[in-house]
């Protein structure tokens, strides 16, 4: 009799010990608190980021019409040219002969066949910038050799996976940013994607050639780009940050501020339109006048280790 006495002594204790820990570690948890957060009237948009290289878009190789002598070169690396332009002066190997054998003779003698027998010119086919400048006065070239190589215009020709090439159009617009300066920003718009998929380390991608609206001094060709495709965007949107959206049995509401002390937050129904960035655009059910808040959860203090009554003390430990 005394055994079961204790057994049921000892059972209330650890009952009445263990509701009063429970009941205070739910005693720790704060109520909801709610901060405000603000509106917005941005552009937001709706991309996807691709890696890319800038190369030319139009890449001439100009050579020599006859095989022999370069005698000058007039143009240099990043310079531009227009269409009709004389870059360069060439003498035929029976004109570089004839003249080493004036210039024996005197300069006289090398000036008169200088007049009589003319340079062969190297004429820039179009407009462009001069890329890569291969020969130098002296050399000897073939017609198979290359001389200068000219571009008409910067490209970046980047890689698209497969999952996203759908949302890619021809005439799209697009962000570029060249990794080395990664501050500057530019526009520039779909000119072509490609139809057949290449892999690249066993992802399958498409090429899509994206133009620069204007081509920044900084760009030079080989540098890596990043290019952010638009898919949507809309202009002074109304936007708040995504994580003031509260689901509620598929709908889409936010939570306006208490009217008094003591009251619960409004909830309020919204449309939506875009998302990205962290913020959303709101379409319906308010008109930026509102004042919006968010919860935000002050989580408790994790008790002690050896708070529970069932857990022994450390010696010295006062309850």
């Amino acid at each position: 009799m005394k055994k079961l006495l204790l057994f049921l002594v000892l059972a209330a204790a650890a009952g009445v010990g263990w509701y009063g820990w429970t009941h205070r570690e739910k005693a720790a948890v704060k109520a909801p608190s709610f901060e405000p957060v603000e509106f917005t009237r941005e552009r937001i948009e709706v991309a996807i980021e691709a890696t890319g290289v800038v190369e030319p878009g139009n890449r001439i190789e100009i050579k020599p019409p006859i095989g022999g002598r370069v005698e000058e070169v007039l143009v240099v690396e990043g310079q531009a040219v227009r269409q009709g332009e004389v870059i360069a002066r060439m003498s035929s190997t029976d004109r570089a002969a004839l003249l080493d054998a004036a210039r024996a003779q005197g300069e006289a003698v090398l000036r008169k066949w200088e007049e009589v027998y003319k340079a062969t010119p190297l004429i820039a086919p179009l407009d462009g910038t001069i890329i890569a400048r291969k020969a130098e006065p002296g050399q000897t070239l073939t017609a198979a050799d290359t001389a200068l190589v000219l571009s008409d215009r910067l490209i970046v020709r980047a890689q698209v996976d497969e999952t996203d090439i759908g949302l890619v159009r021809g005439g799209q617009e697009a962000t570029l940013t060249l990794d080395a300066y990664a501050d500057d920003r530019f526009r520039g718009q779909v000119r072509h994607i490609a139809y057949e998929a290449t892999t690249v380390n066993n992802v399958t991608i498409y090429e899509v050639e994206v133009e620069p609206a204007t081509v920044p001094e900084r760009m030079k060709s080989g540098m890596t780009a990043t290019v952010k495709f638009v898919v949507e965007a809309a202009d002074d949107a109304l936007t708040l940050p995504l994580d003031a959206l509260v689901r509620r049995d598929g709908r889409s509401v936010v939570l306006l501020a208490p009217r008094g002390p003591g009251a619960r937050p409004e909830e309020r129904e919204v449309k939506t339109g875009l998302t990205g960035g962290g913020r959303v655009q709101i379409l319906e059910g308010l008109d930026g006048s509102e004042r919006v808040v968010r919860s935000s959860f002050d989580l408790p203090k994790r008790q002690e280790s050896g708070s529970s009554p069932f857990m022994p003390r450390p010696p010295g430990r006062r309850p």
